[in-house]
């Protein structure tokens, strides 16, 4: 039994709304569920209420009830050696990932009021204009923490199954700078040139986009893992797995995918 991925890296430093997320190479039975969420043990500078949530058999996520405190310093010791998958296949050793938690920075996009306002540690830190996604294609609601960030990325209506076809309206082929990724199905806070005045009520193809200046201002101020929550858009809320959308789930919907239950961390 082998982890194909643990996100975050060890070593990083991410926002409050990062989940631990460890995805396995080959699926896991339901009857070996809890005996793996016992073997890896989250632990922490400060108690932290949490519980692991299986998204499907290959992919479970550690998150707290609430974001995780600013400071917070978080360890994952995955002790998986001989804990089986209920499949044939056992641990051959253990994995060690430790990561930090950042200042407090959250975002709030309002899709109706073509506005965006990013606060730190509670503080209002700067308003900007937005537009979000168009009635044909809305952008998604709720709450996603940023998976990743690039300085560039070619975007294309065919690689989200919009249109591949060069004479539809809906049509695109460009590559944009300052990109900040909020879902593995492409959903992106960017600069676009189609749609250089945000605040005008111009839609997008679903992201969220700002001006030049204030993209590069956000790219720079963002890390992963922030939560950015967007309101307002039809499209209902992003699903937990789509990116790091774990903040979706209430509560009670969380701990309805735990084998275990909840857990309050002891010091790391």
């Amino acid at each position: 039994m082998l982890l194909n991925t643990i996100e975050p890296e060890t070593g990083s430093t991410v926002g409050v709304a990062m989940p631990v997320s460890v995805v396995f190479s080959n699926p896991v039975a339901t009857s070996a569920r809890a005996g793996i969420e016992n073997a890896m043990k989250v632990t922490t500078s400060v108690p932290v209420t949490g519980a692991w949530h299986w998204f499907s058999s290959t992919r479970v996520d550690w998150r707290p009830e609430h974001y995780w405190p600013s400071g917070t310093k978080v360890t994952l010791n995955a002790d998986l050696t001989g804990v089986g998958d209920g499949n044939g296949d056992y641990g051959i050793h253990g994995y060690t990932h430790s990561f930090t938690i950042g200042a407090d920075v959250e975002t709030q996009v309002s899709a109706p009021g073509h506005s965006m306002k990013v606060y730190r540690n509670g503080t209002l830190v700067r308003t900007m204009p937005i537009d979000a996604g168009s009635p044909s294609f809305p952008s998604w609601d709720g709450t996603m923490a940023v998976i990743d960030k690039a300085p560039e990325v070619r975007m294309t209506s065919c690689s989200v199954q919009i249109t591949c076809d060069p004479n539809n309206p809906n049509f695109y082929d460009i590559t944009l700078p300052d990109d900040v990724q909020l879902t593995t199905s492409g959903t992106y806070v960017h600069y676009s040139t189609g749609d250089p005045y945000p605040g005008h009520s111009v839609g997008s193809h679903g992201c969220v986009h700002l001006s030049l200046a204030n993209a590069a201002w956000f790219y720079n101020y963002v890390e992963v893992g922030d939560p950015i929550t967007i309101t307002g858009s039809p499209r209902g809320l992003a699903a937990g797995d789509n990116g790091y959308a774990d903040f979706n789930l209430s509560w009670s919907q969380w701990l309805a995918g735990s084998a275990t239950g909840t857990q309050t961390t002891t010091a790391s």
